[in-house]
């Protein structure tokens, strides 16, 4: 049964280290959670290591400029570990191929260049048009504040007449930004799997972006085993799912982009509502609780 809790200090002196969302969690994409800054660096001050754990498709420099632009204090967190991190080596692998068709945003491009040490030299594959490309690599919409997926239909369908496979670099379906609710990588490639389209995914809750944070873990600082660590988001089916799959304590945010189900009021959950809900997805969080803090 899900405990619900009222204040993250209930139970950090529990873990050694988390891996916390951004987007929901720590900020709106617009402005830092000022409760959620506090109760990370409270948690960094007892000894604990704040990994900051995201689906943005862009690596992780570009994840800590956007966080310094909206006020995000960096003694708020540790490291940064990114969908777009974690994709990466798939990209110069050639997974999808060495000529690839590209949706996303322009501001997605340090994707393709923005290489870590371990990468640099390889080449990265080229960008060409769908009816030319061995694969397809999806970073989210182009234009997230005015389109839907729905605009992709026709893009989607010639890329499943020919047999591409898509790389997913980020695989969350929508995010708040302030009051406006985006959609992003995900939703296009959920709608390409329906279509029968092959994807590979690198996010949450898929392994890879675990991999990659246990790895940085033990390189950086030590390794810590799943006992100690706790996962902290809003996405049910993707911080609370990638926990659960890998064997780690979740902590809940509900009332982020699934408040809507919890009763009207986001900052109080009703309680029933939410074991309901949770018990209809087959989900089971450790904790819950409204926003972090």
């Amino acid at each position: 049964m899900t405990e619900m809790i009222t204040a993250f200090a209930q139970i950090s002196h529990r873990y050694r280290a988390v891996f916390c969302d951004l987007w929901g969690c720590l900020h709106d994409g617009k402005t830092p959670f000022p409760a959620a800054v506090a109760a990370l660096q409270a948690f960094r001050a007892q000894g604990g290591v704040v990994v900051l754990m995201t689906n943005a498709p862009r690596p992780f420099g570009s994840v800590a400029a956007q966080l310094e632009r909206i006020g995000a204090p960096r003694d708020c967190y540790d490291l940064i570990i990114s969908s777009g991190d974690a994709a990466q080596p798939a990209l110069v692998s050639g997974a999808v191929g060495r000529r690839v068709a590209f949706i996303g945003a322009e501001k997605d491009m340090p994707f393709f260049t923005d290489l870590p040490p371990a990468l640099k030299g390889q080449t990265v594959p080229e960008i060409v048009p769908m009816a030319e490309a061995e694969g397809v690599v999806c970073t989210g919409l182009r234009e997230d504040a005015t389109e839907t997926p729905e605009d992709y239909r026709a893009e989607l369908a010639l890329a499943k007449a020919r047999g591409l496979t898509m790389l997913c670099a980020n695989p969350d379906i929508v995010v708040d930004m302030g009051s406006a609710r985006l959609w992003c990588a995900g939703a296009l490639a959920k709608d390409y799997e329906a279509r029968g389209g092959a994807v590979l995914y690198f996010g949450k809750p898929h392994p890879p972006i675990y991999d990659m944070a246990r790895r940085a873990l033990a390189e950086q600082f030590e390794a810590i085993g799943n006992d100690d660590i706790l996962c902290i988001g809003d996405g049910p089916w993707t911080d609370v799912l990638g926990g659960q799959s890998e064997g780690i304590d979740t902590l809940f945010i509900t009332g982020g982009i699934a408040a809507k189900h919890f009763g009207p009021d986001a900052a109080q959950p009703d309680k029933a509502l939410l074991e309901a809900w949770l018990d209809s997805e087959g989900l089971a969080p450790t904790y819950a609780m409204a926003h972090l803090g």
